[in-house]
């Protein structure tokens, strides 16, 4: 009986997970979708609840990314109060802004205080990492640098321009699409290192 509770309970937690990562993904979209739906008054609190839960339940690989998705999350709480509070729909998009810059922020910070964040994941599957390795790994931390620049500029751009489709198109679909190309481009550059 304590087992089939246990069970119980371990599924609706990674349901529950599921979810929040889903809903954090397409924040844009859900952000577009829940206005024109329910209107501030009701997206605003789903919004608190989400954000609450996966500060209570974020766990990452390595001790700076648990830090970063719990600020991250405060963020999100601190944008999604603040819009339910005063009735206003401006501050719900800054969201994608701040992660843009607390990514900056860590990845930025970790060249200066090394090892580079990119290096730190690396080390996660290979432990013993060659010197042209770790040289690569920190070009790649200083390449995403840019991309949170040149991103979270782009979706401060969207955000003061005030039309929510703009803003939902880039945050929710370009941006994505760049970091996913971004991504591609870095592996195929480390496949094509590690056979030469």
């Amino acid at each position: 009986m304590v087992e089939r509770r246990q069970s119980r309970a371990s599924r609706l937690t990674a349901i529950l997970h599921a979810l929040m990562v889903v809903t954090i993904i397409i924040y844009p979209l859900a952000v577009w979708l829940g206005l024109k739906s329910w209107g501030i008054g009701i997206l605003a609190p789903v919004l608190v609840g989400v954000f609450v839960l996966r500060l209570l339940t974020f766990r990452g690989k390595i001790s700076q990314l648990t830090a970063l998705g719990r600020i991250v999350a405060i963020a999100g709480v601190i944008f999604a109060s603040e819009s339910w509070l005063l009735h206003e729909t401006q501050m719900l998009l800054y969201y994608p802004v701040a992660v843009n810059g607390l990514l900056l922020l860590l990845f930025g910070y970790s060249l200066i205080s090394p090892p580079p964040i990119v290096e730190r994941l690396a080390r996660l599957s290979q432990p013993d990492l060659p010197p042209q390795a770790v040289k690569y790994t920190r070009r790649v931390t200083q390449v995403w640098c840019a991309f949170f620049i040149i991103n979270g500029a782009i979706a401060l751009y969207t955000c003061l321009k005030g039309d929510i489709a703009l803003w939902t198109l880039y945050n929710g679909g370009i941006s994505y699409l760049l970091m996913g190309l971004l991504m591609g481009i870095e592996w195929t550059v480390r496949k094509t290192l590690q056979r030469g």
